[in-house]
C-alpha cells in the first residue's frame, strides 16, 4: 500500500521541491537538479537501485550525479538536462575532460567500497524539457579508459 501511495504522490512532492528550489537557487542550477531527480525515479522505475546522489570525491574533485546497481553490476551516471536538444543532443556535452573526473570519482567509490573494475559502467541520461520532457537513457555511454 505504501509504495502505491509514494509513487502516486512522488511526481507532486517533486513538482513542489522544484518550485522551493527555483526561489532559492540560480535557475540553471534547479532545473538541473529537477532533471537529477527525474532520472533518478526513470532509473528505478527501469529496475536499477539507486544507491547515491551528487557523490564528490575528496581527491579528484569530481562528482557523479546517481550512482545505482543493476544486478551485480555498479552504474555511474551522469545526468544532462537541457530546455532544448536544439544545438544537439545534452549527452555531447560529456566531454573527455568530465569522463576523466566521473572516472576519477568512480574509482574512489569503488575502492571505499571494494568494488571491482569489472562490475563497473558508465551511463548518460538526457533530460530534455522541449515541448514534452524527454528522458534518454545511454548504458554503458563510455569506458574505465576515456
Amino acid at each position: 500500500m505504501t509504495s502505491w501511495l509514494w509513487r502516486r504522490a512522488a511526481p507532486f512532492l517533486d513538482a513542489l521541491r522544484h518550485r522551493v528550489r527555483l526561489r532559492r537557487w540560480p535557475a540553471g542550477h534547479a532545473w538541473g537538479r529537477r532533471g537529477e531527480d527525474l532520472a533518478h525515479r526513470y532509473l528505478e522505475e527501469h529496475g536499477l537501485t539507486v544507491v547515491a546522489r551528487n557523490y564528490r570525491a575528496r581527491s579528484s574533485g569530481g562528482e557523479v550525479d546517481l550512482i545505482a546497481w543493476e544486478g551485480p553490476t555498479l552504474v555511474f551516471v551522469e545526468v544532462k538536462t537541457r530546455a532544448t536538444d536544439a544545438f544537439g543532443p545534452p549527452e555531447e556535452a560529456v566531454d573527455r575532460e568530465k569522463r576523466r573526473h566521473l572516472v576519477r570519482a568512480a574509482g574512489e567509490y569503488v575502492r571505499r567500497r571494494n568494488v571491482p573494475w569489472e562490475s563497473v559502467r558508465f551511463d548518460v541520461v538526457s533530460v530534455v524539457y522541449d515541448e514534452r520532457t524527454s528522458i534518454q537513457h545511454r548504458r554503458a555511454a563510455f569506458g574505465r579508459h576515456s
